[in-house]
C-alpha cells in the first residue's frame, strides 16, 4: 500500500516546560528548544510533501502566564520568523497567520505582516502560525463577521460560517498531532478538526525529529476515515 501523505497537519506543540524542568533548567530553555524543534519539523514536513502545516505557537490562554515568559516567546517568534526567511525563500514556503492579530504587541504584527507578504506568491508548503490564536475566540470572531455581513443569521449554513474563518481557503487538517501525552485539543482549531485524526505522542516536543513525524503519518495511514459514514 501507499504511503498518503496527508494534506493538512496541525500540531499542538506542547511539552517545552516539562522538557526543562526535567533537566532543571528555567522554562525559557525549553521554549528555546522547542523552537529548534519546529523548525526540524517544518522541514521535515516539506521535504515529505505535506502541503499546510499548522502550529498551534501561542494560544489565547497562554497570555496567563508570566510576563517574562511571555515576553521571551515573543521574541522566540520574531526570531523565527527573520532566521528561517532564507529557508522560506529556498523552499518557496509561504507563511500565514491564525487568530486574532490585533491583540498581538505591534512589533509582533509588523513581522509577521511582512513574513506574510514576503511569502504570499510562494507556492511551496505553507505553515500557518497560530499565534494569538483559540478555537472559540476564532469562532466568536466568525460569529462576528457574519452578524455584521449575513442578511439572514436565522439560515446561516456550515459553509458560510467555514468562509468566515482565519483561513477559509486551507482544508481541514487531516491529521492533528499531540506532544507530551497530554490527551485534549486545548482549543486549537474546533471547528475545522470535527473528522481530523489524532496522534498522540509521549516524547516532549523539543526532542521531536524527523523519524516522530514520520511515524505519526505511518499511524494515520492506518486509520479508516468514514466520516460518519460506513
Amino acid at each position: 500500500m501507499n504511503t498518503v501523505i496527508p494534506a493538512h497537519v496541525g500540531i499542538i506543540m506542547d511539552g517545552n516546560g516539562r522538557w526543562a524542568q526535567k533537566r532543571s533548567l528555567v522554562r525559557t530553555q525549553g521554549h528555546l528548544e522547542g523552537l529548534k524543534a519546529a523548525k526540524r519539523v517544518v522541514k521535515a514536513a516539506s521535504d515529505i510533501g505535506i502541503k499546510y502545516l499548522t502550529l498551534y505557537t501561542f494560544s489565547t490562554e497562554n497570555w496567563k502566564r508570566t510576563a517574562e515568559e511571555v515576553g521571551f516567546i515573543m521574541g522566540l517568534i520574531k526570531q523565527y520568523l527573520r532566521s528561517e526567511m532564507e529557508f522560506s525563500i529556498k523552499n518557496k514556503i509561504r507563511v500565514r497567520h491564525a487568530g486574532d492579530f490585533t491583540g498581538l504587541p505591534s512589533d509582533i504584527q509588523k513581522e509577521i505582516s511582512d513574513t506574510i507578504l514576503e511569502t504570499a506568491k510562494f507556492d511551496g508548503m505553507q505553515v500557518i502560525l497560530a499565534i494569538n490564536y483559540g478555537g472559540r475566540d476564532e469562532i466568536i470572531r466568525t460569529i462576528r463577521r457574519l452578524v455584521k455581513n449575513h442578511p439572514d443569521m436565522e439560515n446561516i449554513s456550515e459553509d458560510e460560517i467555514s468562509a468566515n474563518l482565519d483561513n477559509p481557503d486551507i482544508p481541514d487538517p487531516d491529521l492533528i498531532i499531540r506532544s507530551a501525552g497530554e490527551y485534549r485539543t486545548s482549543n486549537f482549531l474546533l471547528w475545522e478538526s470535527a473528522y481530523s485524526e489524532l496522534y498522540i505522542s509521549d516524547k516532549l516536543w523539543p526532542e521531536w525529529e524527523k523519524q516522530d513525524l514520520e511515524d505519526a503519518i505511518t499511524e494515520y495511514n492506518k486509520r479508516n476515515r468514514r466520516y460518519g459514514g460506513l
